[in-house]
């Protein structure tokens, strides 16, 4: 990231403080499609317990809730923590949910190996550089599980929004506001060193539209389901 890589994330985490203030709830009650299927991988693989990284106003988090599994859920806004846990009361979950503020700049709140699956739905391609996303996945590999399971999607070099906007350096653009480090596949590769990489899918979503990859790898190690 430019010099100015702290002064983005700071103002990114002020913007996203701003708009849940603005529009809460503002991505609605029902789970992402890759939360959907998150269910689906974490459920065959023995899943128990899911940390959510940027769970925002928890649309996702309280659909694994909902599903059984107990939820920790981990944003840099609390503003939309606290959507989510009125939301969790509200729905009777509450009790499989708990919110944690962070910034995931920061070393993850956790002990080593004590997550059965992280979830990242679009957190890893926000205004992170590319060392930042390194760091941030060596912390997930040391807070999972041995043959933990690993479900992220971000925006990667074919979206629309690829090139445009404000350029910030390292891939990452900002529109409207919001800043996105956009994905090379060489990056998604990188990150899975030392990792099973089960599945890289390419989909879109919304209206531009936005165009992903959901990329699935585990820790490499005994898996969840032979326990």
């Amino acid at each position: 990231m430019t010099d100015d890589g702290q002064d983005l994330g700071g103002t990114q985490r002020a913007h996203w403080q701003s708009t849940y203030t603005a529009h809460p709830a503002m991505y609605g009650e029902q789970p992402s499609a890759p939360a959907v299927h998150a269910t689906a991988v974490f459920r065959a693989a023995g899943v128990r317990d899911v940390l959510e990284l940027g769970a925002g106003h928890g649309r996702d988090a309280l659909h694994f809730a909902r599903e059984g599994f107990t939820v920790r859920a981990t944003d840099f806004s609390a503003t939309g923590l606290e959507q989510l846990r009125a939301t969790a009361r509200r729905l009777g979950v509450d009790d499989r949910v708990t919110t944690t503020v962070h910034d995931v700049r920061d070393p993850l709140p956790l002990p080593d190996s004590s997550v059965d699956a992280v979830f990242a739905h679009m957190l890893l391609c926000m205004a992170l550089s590319t060392q930042e996303i390194h760091a941030l996945t060596d912390e997930i590999a040391r807070v999972l599980r041995p043959g933990g399971t690993f479900v992220y999607t971000v925006r990667h070099t074919g979206d629309a929004h690829y090139g445009s906007g404000i350029a910030h350096g390292d891939d990452i653009f900002e529109h409207g506001g919001f800043a996105v480090h956009f994905f090379p596949r060489h990056l998604v590769d990188a990150l899975a060193e030392g990792w099973t990489l089960d599945e890289v899918h390419s989909f879109e979503e919304g209206d531009l539209p936005r165009r992903l990859w959901r990329v699935t790898q585990r820790l490499r190690g005994a898996s969840r389901e032979n326990e």
